[in-house]
């Protein structure tokens, strides 16, 4: 079967196996894993921030992050189709008490105009403005990457303020390829920015929070709060370093296959698909439901995503062959025109 759900399929790679299994160990929890240590460093000499803590999941991440950047009762701003708000059942107001206050955008960037509108002055009789959340590459908006120059804009305006800004950043590497720019600069100013292992760089689990030393050291006990401390964990950090070392530059030929899907998809009048910069692509069917067409290619031995009545996602990741992509092809075009 042709997994084309998400990048969160893969499997780990023999050679990643091979580390993980020879993994130092320690009591995390303790700082005392070699390996969560060296992962930690590597990530923030990596993104040229001062330190990174090791967590389970993207939304641990951004949920620690938010929780640290605000109080109960502020307000953040977002994008209204961002992971945060959307996929993380609404962890930010159970855990941060803080109010979501979504602004609509084209391809997940924020507006300058409205982000400043959005921004409350001082007052004892209204929430405070707490955080700005961006995130790059967007997953609801096909793997859309934020452009760099908006972002410092954007960055210099909420600083401006006194507002921090967070950085959902699950696809940072595959932003950083696709725009030409090194991923330090893509997170250079930001106060915090999160980045997973366990999509594109095809690590089993785990995601790094980064930050200065001082919003590491409380993110750790953040961490401990929501039960997200842990052991010997240097036998899943293998692996992320493995992928840091020898998985981000082939994120390209996702994004290769990627847009071999997106050539096929181009062909039909029964389809809108969106632009394709990395390796999601998200098209809109014309005349066919979404779940009917995910069974007619599951029946050609593809699995596809189902995002809404019409849409689809598709998202390519290392196992996924050229050759396969090719296969997937044919299958979406046989799809589309049987159904």
């Amino acid at each position: 079967m042709i997994d084309l759900r998400s990048d969160t399929v893969t499997q780990p790679t023999p050679e990643m196996r091979q580390a993980m299994a020879e993994a130092d160990v320690g009591n995390a929890a303790y700082g005392e894993d070699p390996t969560v240590n060296r992962l930690q460093e590597r990530a923030a000499d990596l993104l040229g921030m001062g330190a990174a803590l090791y967590v389970p999941s993207g939304t641990m991440a951004n949920q620690i992050a938010i929780a640290i950047h605000v109080r109960p009762g502020d307000e953040v701003i977002l994008d209204s189709e961002c992971h945060i708000f959307n996929k993380e059942v609404g962890m930010m107001s159970a855990f941060a008490g803080a109010l979501a206050v979504t602004i609509p955008t084209a391809r997940g960037t924020l507006p300058l105009d409205a982000v400043e509108e959005a921004i409350r002055p001082p007052s004892r009789s209204e929430s405070r403005t707490g955080l700005v959340c961006l995130e790059t590459t967007h997953n609801r908006k096909g793997g859309a990457v934020y452009p760099l120059d908006e972002m410092r804009v954007l960055l210099d305006a909420c600083h401006s303020r006194r507002v921090p800004v967070h950085l959902d950043g699950a696809r940072i590497f595959n932003a950083s390829l696709a725009s030409g720019f090194e991923v330090r600069d893509l997170v250079a100013g930001f106060d915090s920015v999160m980045f997973c292992l366990s999509k594109g760089l095809g690590a089993p689990i785990g995601s790094l929070l980064l930050g200065s030393a001082a919003f590491i050291d409380e993110a750790h006990r953040v961490q401990r709060m929501l039960g997200g401390a842990m052991r010997q964990a240097g036998i899943v950090a293998a692996a992320g370093l493995y992928a840091l070392d020898h998985h981000i530059d082939r994120l390209q030929e996702d994004h290769d296959t990627a847009s071999l899907l997106a050539d096929a998809l181009a062909l039909s009048d029964r389809v809108t698909l969106e632009p394709v910069e990395t390796n999601i692509v998200i098209f809109t069917l014309e005349g066919i439901g979404a779940s009917e067409f995910a069974e007619s290619m599951r029946a050609r031995g593809v699995l596809v995503n189902v995002v809404s009545s019409r849409k689809v996602r598709l998202v390519t990741h290392l196992d996924i062959s050229r050759q396969d992509a090719a296969v997937a092809a044919d299958a979406i075009r046989e799809a589309l025109t049987q159904v």
